[in-house]
């Protein structure tokens, strides 16, 4: 499931990316183990070929979970033959030494805004980061952005990434505002950034044979390199980043 723009239906004045209103009651500890019971059910089913939409209303129901939790569930399973291939074209991040790297631009951005500002971050199956925020049409800086930039051109400087080049989805409202702001931010460091702005991020980054950075799994699934960026600044920089992992305790 694709993470594209991921700010919940808040004012203009938004100035973090954080929780949603309802989210420390949906996830707090008691909740906990119907979520992973829930978790665990969809994986089962998708590991027996369950199309995932009514794989996950099936399980959803029987759970009675929120639209938020069933969104949560949903972003963390995947089948077990996803793992697999997923991790199969996984490359260390130091193979991105002289080689290019590949934004998914608001994929990349969203997760790491919302696990420097206390939001829920999702640990799944697949080992991605995912946050559980809704898919609107307009993207808003928040505090988070410009850290958020900097964590992603510090950590690709220092793999040795000869160039960083984001791709935005160009049909989402400000996304000529963010690719100014990065190419700022770039010019300020000194770091050889790129930004392009397309009707398809999903389909240049699933062609390409550069090394990409993403959470989407039907990019993951398509895509011939891929690094999970994400969780490693979340794990190097981010040590405060609110990780939720559904798999039952003990996997």
């Amino acid at each position: 499931m694709r993470t594209k723009i991921s700010i919940s239906p808040v004012t203009r004045h938004q100035t973090h990316r954080g929780l949603a209103p309802r989210d420390e009651r949906l996830f707090v500890a008691r909740q906990l183990p119907a979520l992973r019971a829930a978790a665990a059910d969809l994986c089962w089913l998708l590991d027996r070929g369950y199309a995932p939409r009514s794989a996950i209303e099936l399980v959803g129901n029987r759970h009675n979970l929120t639209c938020r939790q069933r969104m949560a569930v949903s972003r963390h399973a995947c089948a077990h033959e996803d793992v697999q291939r997923r991790q199969k074209l996984r490359v260390e991040p130091g193979q991105l030494h002289g080689n290019e790297l590949w934004l998914d631009g608001y994929n990349v951005l969203t997760v790491l805004e919302s696990a420097l500002a206390g939001g829920i971050v999702l640990l799944c199956r697949d080992g991605c980061c995912r946050d559980i925020a809704g898919i609107h049409r307009r993207y808003r800086k928040v505090n988070e952005t410009l850290p958020v930039l900097r964590l992603v051109g510090e950590t690709a400087a220092a793999l040795g990434a000869s160039r960083c080049r984001w791709w935005l989805d160009q049909p989402v409202s400000n996304s000529g505002r963010l690719k100014a702001l990065i190419l700022e931010e770039a010019v300020r460091a000194v770091w050889n950034m790129e930004v392009e702005l397309t009707f398809s991020p999903d389909h240049v980054l699933s062609h390409t044979g550069e090394i990409i950075a993403t959470s989407d799994g039907i990019v993951l699934d398509r895509c011939q390199r891929w690094v999970n960026l994400a969780r490693l600044i979340i794990a190097d920089h981010l040590p405060q980043a609110r990780l939720l992992d559904l798999a039952p305790t003990g996997d």
